[in-house]
């Protein structure tokens, strides 16, 4: 039997209403205006962003600061926890500068419409701007073009992803494929040709 994009993706979106009671969906997808978000149930949080990272420290130390569960806040549904009572103090004044792009999820899957994956060690601030990616290679291969990657993610962001479930936005991306699709071995090869990671 042969399975068309239609059958692919209808199947894929059964799955995902089966697993609708699972903890990350729950996790991932608030009542809120910041949904979907890369959000995980631990450490007595229903959803703690990029699973504890100070997203504070991203911006005051330029690095990935581990936070603890006694400097919390929560924010539109989602839990935050932070290195200091300095860094709480910082976010709760002014959350929205803190809150990473694309809900944390990887900036490159963002580009693809995808929103999956998001390693809160593997960043960059850009222009007042958190990016989280799933992987140093993933993190060179949307440097190689950075204005235009943005904007690509901006969009699928806005037009696709926000607002949306992330389970489903997921399933349907990764049967329809975006025109600019590119699996991660040609982006791999294609950051090796730009001499951007070793071998």
């Amino acid at each position: 039997m042969t399975f068309t994009r239609t059958h692919k993706l209808l199947i894929a979106a059964s799955l995902v209403l089966g697993l609708s009671g699972c903890s990350a969906m729950t996790a991932q997808n608030p009542a809120s205006e910041l949904t979907p978000v890369n959000a995980a149930e631990m450490e007595g949080a229903d959803r703690l962003m990029l699973f504890g990272a100070d997203v504070v420290a991203y911006f005051t130390q330029n690095a990935y600061v581990q936070g603890k569960p006694e400097f919390s806040s929560t924010y539109q549904e989602v839990d935050f926890h932070f290195s200091s009572a300095e860094h709480k103090a910082l976010f709760d004044a002014e959350p929205t500068k803190y809150i990473p792009q694309y809900g944390g999820y990887c900036a490159n899957g963002i580009m693809f419409g995808i929103p999956w994956g998001g390693n809160a060690t593997d960043f960059n601030v850009v222009n007042g701007k958190l990016y989280i990616f799933g992987g140093t290679v993933s993190q060179a291969a949307f440097e190689l073009e950075m204005e235009k990657n943005i904007a690509l993610a901006d969009d699928y962001w806005e037009q696709e992803v926000k607002g949306n479930n992330s389970f489903i936005q997921r399933a349907k991306r990764l049967v329809i494929r975006v025109p600019h699709y590119k699996t991660g071995e040609e982006q791999a090869a294609e950051v090796q040709a730009a001499g951007k990671l070793g071998s």
